[in-house]
């Protein structure tokens, strides 16, 4: 049943994903996961640094639909600017943060400075669907 859920979301999001971001469904193919998903905020306590400043450079802010990943994740394809679905969530979500190397098969959904919110969030597992550009799967059989 679970496999069904995970297939069902999958094509919703590659059925809804491809009109809002501009490409084809073509472009994509797209990848179910579960994962265990938490969250966090943009506060020194919880970050290294700055913490508006994400993993590969990019600036957040309250309000953007945006996770990190853990590294482990980044190599199954869900690197920097993947569009993400998460099952229980309506939006689409980005790939803009990787997670500390000690989290395995893990995203942080990112709450802003809310930190109610994120404790209410709490830790669940869940199922994901992602889409990786074919054109990336192509150049790197390629190489291999």
């Amino acid at each position: 049943m679970r496999v069904l859920a995970v297939i069902f979301l999958c094509g919703l999001a590659s059925c809804s994903l491809g009109e809002k971001a501009h490409h084809t469904v073509s472009e994509f193919e797209w990848y179910g996961l579960e994962v265990t998903a938490s969250a966090y905020n943009s506060v020194t306590w919880q970050t290294d640094g700055n913490p508006s400043i994400a993993a590969w450079g990019d600036t957040l802010y309250p309000g953007q639909k945006v996770i990190a990943v853990s590294r482990d994740l980044v190599q199954l394809g869900l690197t920097r600017n993947t569009m993400v679905k998460i099952d229980t969530l309506r939006d689409t979500f980005w790939v803009k943060d990787k997670m500390n190397r000690r989290w395995k098969n893990h995203i942080d959904i990112y709450m802003g400075t809310d930190i109610k919110k994120a404790r209410q969030w709490g830790k669940r597992k869940l199922d994901i669907c992602y889409a990786v550009r074919i054109d990336s799967l192509t150049s790197k059989n390629n190489l291999k």
